[in-house]
């Protein structure tokens, strides 16, 4: 074979190894996408997205009950003016009433502690409440009305008897918002004040569990 023919051969194979490299060099075609197995067919439920109030002051009435330390436990019922300063902080003044009596005591002690049995008891305060948790509350499934979890505390005044005492209150409450101008809520709060109808001063805790309403304005 003369050296023509080999050349020829040689360059025959070169073409053919480039060929066979650049085939395995392309990638392989993808698969075909696979159909989802499950459609998902969901109704989306139609909401009415809250509208949260725009009026800043408050006024309300609230009632409820009012437990006095060693002095029973009776209805309690008041007013509120608040003011909300931001979204978060707002501001609330209250005056409310309730009583107090001595019924154990006269089991006891002739006469018992008051001069009557029963005696009135009335407080006002001024006190300071952030929003922890504002949110919303579902009503009947479509509606969703603004709403609040919130902590207050205060200082004020409790006159029972012949007595006026300084008094701290601090406690928390959750509020619903029906539409800009309506709310209701719900308060826990405790009054603390000190007492010596007993011969000895000591610092009294008296629950109050209140429902309420509020307009705003």
């Amino acid at each position: 074979m003369n050296s023509i023919a080999v050349r020829l051969l040689l360059l025959v194979a070169a073409v053919a190894a480039i060929c066979l490299d650049a085939r395995a060099a392309d990638p392989a075609p993808p698969p075909p996408a696979s159909e989802p197995v499950v459609v998902p067919d969901v109704d989306r439920r139609g909401i009415r997205l809250p509208k949260f109030p725009s009026s800043d002051f408050e006024l309300g009435i609230f009632g409820g009950a009012y437990a006095v330390q060693n002095f029973g436990t009776h209805v309690a019922g008041g007013v509120r003016l608040g003011y909300h300063i931001t979204e978060d902080f707002f501001v609330q003044g209250a005056y409310g009433i309730s009583k107090a009596d001595d019924a154990l005591f006269r089991q006891i002690l002739p006469g018992g502690i008051f001069t009557q049995e029963g005696q009135k008891l009335s407080y006002y305060n001024l006190s300071v409440g952030y929003n922890i948790l504002p949110g919303e509350v579902f009503l009947l499934s479509t509606h969703a009305k603004p709403a609040a979890l919130y902590v207050i505390a205060g200082v004020g005044s409790t006159k029972l008897a012949s007595l006026r005492r300084p008094t701290l209150n601090f406690g928390f409450g959750y509020r619903v918002f029906f539409n800009d101008h309506f709310a209701m809520q719900v308060d826990l709060r405790d009054h603390i004040f000190s007492l010596d109808l007993l011969g000895k001063r000591e610092t009294t805790q008296n629950v109050e569990l209140t429902a309420g309403i509020a307009v705003f304005f």
